[in-house]
């Protein structure tokens, strides 16, 4: 059995401005969609696939602006 890795993994929403919205100048901000969680894993591959499944469902029909962000310790 091999051991596992610490990783911590953040889900982001990036999104984009309106037409109206740009004609106004108004900058949008970043929303946590997935707040920091911490996993054991095999490999960052594994965790990739983790983050992906814990996207909520309102943001899976623009995954486009949608960024997972993973951190292992052993970097």
């Amino acid at each position: 059995m091999s051991k596992g890795q610490l990783f911590e993994y953040a889900v982001l929403y990036h999104p984009k401005a309106t037409k109206e919205q740009n004609d106004r100048n108004e900058q949008l901000k970043s929303v946590v969609v997935v707040p920091l969680t911490t996993v054991m894993a095999g490999a960052q591959q594994e965790v990739q696939i983790t983050a992906g499944r814990a996207i909520p469902a309102e943001h899976l029909d623009h995954l486009d602006d949608v960024e997972i962000l993973i951190r292992s310790f052993l970097e």
